[in-house]
């Protein structure tokens, strides 16, 4: 996948989470793969992208934890 390949399916990603906020896990889980995709190129990751996955692991933690209570 090409840079502006990848940035299209990064935006496409965004789009879903605004669209469809119930689906967070497998929004997540498309970041970790596109994430994982540009570190195998050896591109640096974009801080801001870094910092969406943080906080959609704090996220799926705090509904984790909200489950088992």
């Amino acid at each position: 996948m090409d840079l502006q390949e990848m940035t299209a399916a990064i935006n496409s990603l965004i789009q879903e989470m605004e669209s469809e906020p119930d689906d967070l896990h497998e929004i997540h889980f498309k970041l970790r793969e596109l994430l994982n995709e540009l570190k195998a190129t050896g591109m640096p990751l974009p801080a801001d992208l870094i910092e969406l996955d943080r906080q959609l692991d704090i996220a799926e933690q705090d509904a984790r934890s909200e489950e088992s209570n």
